[in-house]
């Protein structure tokens, strides 16, 4: 995050954030509201209590059309495209030729057409890549730029949009749907980023105003910033692309191997065909030299992307290094997630960080830190 707003974009939301008085910050291109009057540590827990909503419309919203598309993308991503049913909504990610992830996406069936959102800073590389790929296939990739998107996230999302619809107490997790909330039509998925049960609701750009107000007057929901987002993710054990996964960072090594769908690894009829493919496949079956774990470190002192991590109080090897960190108002202690070597990724084993010029001793842990509040 950077707090130089010059030459930023704006989300149709922004004028809503600054009346609810948020301070804003730069972020992927954006200024995008990081807290607002209740303060990170109260929308995270208020989050988790009952709703909180998000503006997520900096996010790329992604139509695919065209014969076979299902097919035709599965040729940049390791998921099984052709065996999503129609209405449900799948995980996925863009790998490269080394086997490193490009971006993680979602990517829901909607019957004629396929619907992904990626990431905001990746967005513009992200549809290069399909163009590049897809449209000689015949399928057209276009990015809407007149949709909004917002999540309400928390365990009382169900019974707030259900009063604007009843309709949403049938979805389940990762179902997706077209339904009207507060007099627009929404395409609604049952999913988010936070391990709590919510929704991601993509709104037209003239209706997102009136939606995000009218769901705000629900003394429910709360307005949450990207303070929160980011500690209710990090909480939950979720990757954040561009710290957790990056370029080099291979599926197996970030523990996301079980979004390789079985058609997809070698026992599968579609085995393979997508970027990377030999590597990831072998490191599925042999294991990766690092792997993603959760941390808890000793005391107070939250561990921060980049601190490194050693085998001993003193002197040693370097052992990894901590790719997400901060404090966890749920778990009231600090949490951390970073990669280190398998033979010292077992829940228990303590390491050593090094932080403000002392070492303090961490504890490998079991992801996620707060159990997953998902209605399955």
């Amino acid at each position: 995050m950077a707090d130089d707003l010059t030459e930023l974009k704006t989300t149709v939301l922004n004028d809503l954030h600054h009346a609810q008085g948020a301070k804003m910050v730069g972020f992927a291109g954006y200024e995008m509201p990081v807290q607002y009057k209740l303060g990170v540590l109260k929308e995270h827990l208020h989050t988790r209590a009952s709703a909180g909503l998000f503006d997520v419309s900096h996010m790329g919203q992604v139509i695919l059309r065209g014969p076979d598309v299902a097919k035709a993308l599965e040729s940049l991503v390791p998921v099984d495209v052709v065996g999503l049913a129609e209405g449900r909504q799948r995980y996925a990610l863009f790998t490269n030729d080394a086997g490193g992830i490009e971006d993680d996406l979602m990517i829901a069936n909607r019957g004629d057409h396929l619907f992904l959102v990626v990431n905001a800073a990746c967005k513009h590389a992200d549809v290069a890549r399909m163009r590049a790929a897809l449209e000689p296939q015949g399928i057209t990739v276009k990015m809407l730029e007149n949709r909004a998107l917002v999540a309400l996230q928390g365990p009382a999302a169900e019974d707030v949009l259900a009063e604007h619809c009843p309709d949403v107490r049938e979805m389940k997790f990762m179902d997706v749907a077209t339904l009207p909330i507060a007099g627009a039509e929404c395409w609604i998925s049952r999913s988010g980023y936070t391990g709590e049960d919510g929704f991601e609701i993509s709104v037209p750009n003239a209706a997102a105003m009136d939606l995000a107000k009218s769901l705000l007057g629900d003394a429910r929901v709360e307005a949450i910033g990207l303070g929160a987002r980011d500690s209710l993710r990090l909480e939950a054990g979720l990757c954040l692309y561009g710290q957790d996964l990056d370029t080099d960072t291979t599926p197996i090594a970030a523990g996301l191997g079980w979004a390789i769908s079985k058609a997809r690894r070698t026992d599968g009829a579609r085995a393979g065909g997508f970027p990377g493919d030999t590597r990831i496949l072998s490191e599925m079956a042999e294991g990766t030299a690092l792997k993603r774990v959760g941390l808890r470190p000793e005391g107070r002192a939250p561990l921060r992307a980049g601190v490194v991590l050693f085998d001993a109080e003193e002197g040693g090897s370097e052992m990894g290094t901590v790719t997400s960190g901060g404090f966890g108002p749920s778990v009231e202690g600090p949490v951390s997630m970073g990669y280190v070597p398998r033979a010292q990724a077992s829940e228990g084993t303590t390491l050593w960080a090094e932080l403000r010029g002392k070492r303090v001793p961490v504890r490998v842990a079991k992801l996620p830190f707060v159990p997953a509040g998902f209605k399955r």
